[in-house]
This record gives C-alpha cells, structure tokens and sequence, in this order.
C-alpha cells in the first residue's frame, strides 16, 4: 500500500519495468520501495502509460519524470486536459495535489493501437465515459488475457463531464474482449474469465442502479 489517496499502481515485467498508472504523488516513496522490494530497479521505469487523467492516477507522473527520466504516454483527449492543467477535470482538488500543466511525450490518437516493449505487445483500446481520453491495456500471456480496466465502477459524475453513452459503449468493448484477469484501478484483480464478466455485469448494472444511465 502506499496512500490512501492513490489508485492502485501495476508494474508491468516487459525487458524493461513498465509503469500503468502511478497515483496522487502522496506515496511515490513508498512506491519507489514496492518497485525496489519487487527487484526492480526504479531508475529503469522509462515508460508510464496513465490510463487517464484523474490526478489520483497521474499526480506522480512529474516526480517520476524528473527522478527517472520516465517518458508519460496518455491518449490525446486526456492529454489536452493535462497540459493545461485543469484541476477540475483532473479532479486535482479532491485529492489535495498542486497540479501543474502538464507536457506529454507520446500522445495515442484513435480507437486502438499497440504499444510494443522488445518482443512484447501491449495493446490499449479507448474507452472513454469516465473521462474522454479513457484507455484499457490489454495482452496475452502464457494463454490468458490480463486487462487493466481503470475506474470502471465508478460513478458517472456530471462535474467531472462523465458520458454516460460512451461509458456504455465501452462496457460493451471491455467484455467482448473475455478477459481471463481484469486489474481495476481500485478494487484489485479478478479472475477467471467468468468472474470477470460478472464484475464487469456488476458494474453496468451499478451504473442503471443509481441512474447514471437510463435503462
């Protein structure tokens, strides 16, 4: 654990550490330490893909850029509300972060696209709803498909300009992929691949269930 105010952090093995996600900036250190715990070498984390802008996922990105050089992959939609900062939209003031613009190196443009690690592929789909430049990753290993599917359960909150209608659009991408293991941004990991369709079940129903979309 590293922060309350932290979304969960994955690290991803690819010939290289590859960072999804990195929380508020409130427990960098204590992440740094889980990296190093888990025998990596923090100075090689190059890469951090956000999935999206909310700053309990992206707050740490600027601390790990000028610790370690980390490049900041994001899709574009999501990228224009970083680089200029807007502390609505990343929810900043909710989770008590100083954020600044923000610069991106590499921005994803389109619905689909693969993000490729020496022999390794990994593969983002778009799925806005939760914000606009909302991604999910995905690849196969050893048989089995592994997703990470940030902030699916949460609610479609008007303030933040949640879209209910591309939120169900995205449901619908997410379960026609038949994940084996979904890791959500919150609530952990799932699995196996019927556990996963029924979190994912779950959280659509959710969603009708307070009314943040219309049945």
């Amino acid at each position: 654990m590293t922060n309350p105010r932290d979304s969960a952090v994955y690290l991803l093995d690819l010939g290289e550490p590859v960072l999804v996600d990195c929380g508020s900036g409130h427990g960098l250190d204590r992440m740094v330490g889980n990296v190093q715990k888990a025998g990596f070498n923090p100075d090689g984390i190059k890469t951090l893909i956000m999935t999206h802008c909310h700053v309990d996922h992206i707050g740490a990105a600027p601390l790990l850029r000028s610790r370690f050089g980390t490049r900041l992959v994001i899709h574009e939609k999501d990228a224009e509300i970083l680089e200029r900062g807007d502390i609505r939209l990343t929810a900043a003031f909710c989770f008590d972060v100083d954020l600044k613009p923000l610069a991106v190196d590499r921005k994803l443009t389109g619905e689909t696209g693969t993000l490729s690690f020496g022999a390794y592929d990994l593969n983002w789909v778009h799925t806005p709803g939760h914000t606009p430049g909302s991604i999910s990753l995905y690849m196969d290993v050893d048989g089995e498909r592994i997703l990470f599917a940030q902030d699916i359960g949460a609610p479609l909150l008007t303030e933040f300009d949640c879209d209910p209608e591309a939120w169900l659009e995205s449901i619908g991408k997410l379960l026609a992929l038949e994940a084996d293991i979904l890791c959500d941004g919150h609530s952990g990991a799932y699995g196996p691949k019927h556990v996963v369709r029924q979190y994912l079940e779950y959280c659509l129903e959710s969603q009708y269930r307070q009314g943040y979309i219309e049945p």
